[in-house]
């Protein structure tokens, strides 16, 4: 971009110093030094100003935004991995490129997965938090604080994308029987290293699993894909771990069957109308029936620092006239 008219880029959020440096000698860039959420008219100030987007998976940016942007904003480079805030297809129709940052969160996500699958059965947090809060603790006790062996158990993900798979990996090193539904039954290779099985119906590896685990996208087909219908179909000792999107599972069928005993607990990273969340599910979590974790799968100091190496390579690609590599196309395109 040497000798060119440096592009306007905004960011909606703040990024990590390291980030927003690099991007303020490459770029005319404008921050939000105080990290406060734009608002809706916020967001429509910045598209018709920007050359380039950068929001966040907290920004709707949807059809009737894009409508609002100007001539100039010609690219929306997302800081993450899921576009399900972002009206993709209407962008396209309006000529403006979207990307995002892919591959980098894997490793951290299938961590936590594992932190809330260890974290749930063993009753970690309930039993933290005991002695936090000053609690009485007489010494070790042989029936006192019981939990769920994993090992052994069968753990059933849906969605075997790369987060899938770094969560089977780990799985598999705790002892645990991998199981999957996928939309497409992964590489026999693949199959071999994890040693899983694969389930054509969801339906059926619902009824048979002890944790299901939830790595899918969310999307239309996806929305409320664990349904209370679905739910109904596991047995009383499982537990859900979901850090993929809230919205897959039905929040309320599943709180439900948690209170009645239908359920045996839940791992939530994500909810289904964040930032608010079920004052029932945080009942529960006093209760220790579930832990509950304020969105944290990929809030690592590397993960962030990566993601927004992403942002910086999909505009200075953009900008040097090549296709970004992280560039996001509508669905069926």
């Amino acid at each position: 971009m040497t000798g060119r008219k440096k592009p306007l880029v905004i960011l909606s959020r703040k990024l990590p110093d390291q980030v927003e440096t690099r991007m303020c000698e490459l770029f005319d860039t404008r921050l939000n030094v105080e990290d406060r959420p734009m608002s809706r008219a916020d967001l429509v100030a910045a598209v018709k100003q920007a050359d380039v987007l950068v929001p966040t998976i907290t920004d709707r940016i949807d059809a009737e935004l894009i409508a609002e942007a100007g001539p100039q904003l010609r690219l929306i480079a997302s800081f993450g991995n899921g576009v399900d805030h972002i009206d993709v297809a209407a962008a396209a129709k309006r000529g403006i490129t979207t990307t995002n940052t892919p591959n980098v969160l894997n490793e951290d996500t299938a961590d936590m997965t594992m932190a809330l699958m260890l974290a749930v059965p063993r009753r970690l947090t309930e039993g933290a938090e005991i002695l936090r809060q000053g609690g009485k603790w007489a010494g070790w006790s042989p029936t006192w604080m019981l939990g769920r062996r994993i090992w052994g158990k069968r753990l059933g993900i849906i969605g075997m994308g790369r987060i899938g798979a770094a969560v089977a990996r780990r799985a598999k090193a705790f002892g645990l029987s991998i199981h999957y539904h996928n939309r497409r039954r992964v590489a026999p290779m693949v199959e071999d290293e994890l040693e899983a099985t694969y389930w054509d119906s969801l339906d059926q590896m619902l009824a048979r699993m002890d944790i299901i685990s939830v790595n899918c996208p969310s999307t239309p087909a996806t929305f409320h894909l664990l349904s209370a219908r679905r739910l109904a179909l596991m047995q009383p000792s499982a537990y859900i771990v979901n850090t993929a999107r809230g919205d897959i599972v039905d929040e309320d069928a599943l709180v439900e069957m948690i209170e009645t005993g239908k359920l045996a607990g839940a791992g939530l990273d994500v909810f289904e109308h964040a930032p608010a969340v079920n004052k029932r599910l945080v009942r529960l979590a006093g209760e220790g029936k579930v832990v509950i974790l304020p969105h944290m799968g990929s809030a690592t100091i590397e993960g962030r620092i990566d993601m927004g190496e992403k942002v910086i390579i999909n505009i200075r690609t953009f900008y040097d006239g090549h296709r970004p590599p992280d560039r996001v196309l509508p669905r069926n395109t």
